[in-house]
């Protein structure tokens, strides 16, 4: 009997190449020195999204065989990698600023990028920050700065 999740049809486990649970180890030898270094892909990308360095053998000439203890640590660090990674395209498409208006009214301010060749453009969207009424929302260049003076025109004429 196959226990889908351990011994999956489609799974390699050979000393230096791993294919397991959506992710591929393989390891390759280091350009850059005389060692080896672990490459881990997610299934069905071009690119690695983690390449480090990996373990000699005893031999001190081959690699050390990939194992199940280093390919769930593999596996777990190439995934906060590619967290990352996303976290950071995530943050360059949206950025808040909080201001206080002339009339003591704190407004915040939520620019989004979209993230469109063909139609660049963002939406930028005035809340008041303490009831979360909707001052404002409309379309302004991807490239719109956030400051105090900017957005006080945006409120008061709607352009960017």
């Amino acid at each position: 009997m196959i226990d889908d999740k351990e011994d999956a049809p489609d799974d390699v486990m050979t000393p230096t190449l791993w294919r397991r649970n959506g992710w591929i180890a393989k390891v390759i030898k280091n350009e850059d020195d005389d060692g080896w270094a672990v490459a881990m892909t997610l299934v069905g990308e071009a690119e690695p999204a983690l390449v480090g360095p990996w373990t000699m053998g005893r031999d001190k000439k081959n690699p050390k065989p990939l194992d199940p203890s280093a390919f769930t640590t593999l596996v777990k660090t190439a995934t906060e990698v590619i967290r990352r990674h996303e976290h950071h395209a995530r943050a360059l498409l949206h950025k808040t600023l909080t201001y206080t208006r002339a009339d003591g009214v704190r407004v915040r301010a939520d620019l989004d990028v979209a993230p469109d060749e063909d139609d660049p453009h963002a939406i930028l969207a005035l809340v008041d920050d303490v009831t979360g009424e909707a001052l404002r929302s409309g379309r302004v260049a991807p490239s719109f700065k956030l400051t105090a003076a900017r957005l006080e025109k945006f409120a008061d004429t709607g352009e960017g």
